[in-house]
C-alpha cells in the first residue's frame, strides 16, 4: 500500500452532493481539495463494469489533468429482489432525455420494480449501500477502499437530507432512512472514531488507516 505523504489532492467528482458529502468527511483531516468540477476538467465516460473500474477511470483522469494525487468516489444502491439493480448504473436511472438527473423519478422507478416482483414487506426488500471510493497518482499508481451499510429500501421516500436515494434507503438497526439524517449521523464517523455508519464513511475509514496513519 502507498502511504500518501501530502494533504493537497483533487476530488474526483462533477457530482455536487457527492463533492459536499466528500468535503465533509476530509475536512478534519487538514486537506487542501478542489474538486474536478471546479476545476473545469471534463467528465470522463463512466464506462467500467464495477464501481471499482469506474471509480479509477475518475480518479485517473483528475490525477493525469492536474498532476496531484486525486481521491474519487463510485457508489451505488445494490438490491437484491432486482438482482442487483440498479447497482453500478445508479445515476444512470435517475437520467432524464435531456441529460438532467431527477432522483425522485429514480426512486419511483425502484418502487415500481419492486412491486412488480411482489417485494412489498421489509424482508423482501433487502439492499445495500456501497461506495468505492479509488486514490489514484499521476503515475497510475491506484488504491480502493470499498465501503459497504445493509438496509432496506423503504417506501414512501422520507426525509430531505443527503442526496440522491437517501430518502429511500433505511439502514439496518434504524428506523429512519439516510434522508432523515443529518451529515454527521449518517456518516457517524470522525477520524479516530472505531465505527462508521454511512458506505461512504466505512471506505473512508479504511483509506485513513491505510494511506494516512502512519
Amino acid at each position: 500500500m502507498r502511504k500518501l505523504d501530502t494533504r493537497t489532492i483533487v476530488v474526483a467528482s462533477h457530482n455536487a452532493g457527492k463533492i459536499a458529502e466528500i468535503a465533509d468527511l476530509i475536512g478534519p483531516l487538514g486537506f487542501s481539495a478542489q474538486s474536478a468540477a471546479e476545476l473545469k476538467f471534463a467528465e470522463p465516460d463512466e464506462t467500467g463494469t464495477t464501481f471499482e473500474e469506474n471509480a479509477a477511470i475518475k480518479a485517473l483522469a483528475s490525477a493525469k489533468a492536474s498532476g496531484l494525487p486525486s481521491l474519487s468516489d463510485d457508489s451505488g444502491l445494490v438490491i437484491d429482489a432486482l438482482d442487483g439493480a440498479p447497482g453500478v448504473y445508479t445515476a444512470n436511472w435517475a437520467e432524464r432525455e435531456d441529460g438532467s438527473r431527477d432522483f425522485a423519478m429514480a426512486m419511483q422507478k425502484v418502487e415500481t420494480a419492486l412491486s412488480e416482483r411482489g417485494a412489498i414487506e421489509p424482508s423482501q426488500r433487502s439492499s445495500r449501500f456501497v461506495s468505492v471510493l479509488c486514490l489514484a497518482w499521476p503515475d497510475g499508481h491506484t488504491e480502493f477502499f470499498r465501503g459497504e451499510i445493509e438496509g432496506i429500501v423503504a417506501w414512501p421516500p422520507r426525509g430531505t437530507a443527503g442526496f440522491g436515494y437517501d430518502p429511500v434507503f433505511q439502514p439496518e438497526g434504524h428506523t429512519r432512512t439516510f434522508g432523515e439524517m443529518s451529515s454527521d449521523e449518517k456518516h457517524g464517523w470522525k477520524p479516530g472514531d472505531p465505527q462508521a455508519l454511512s458506505h461512504r464513511a466505512r471506505a473512508f475509514k479504511l483509506f485513513v488507516e491505510t494511506c494516512l496513519e502512519a
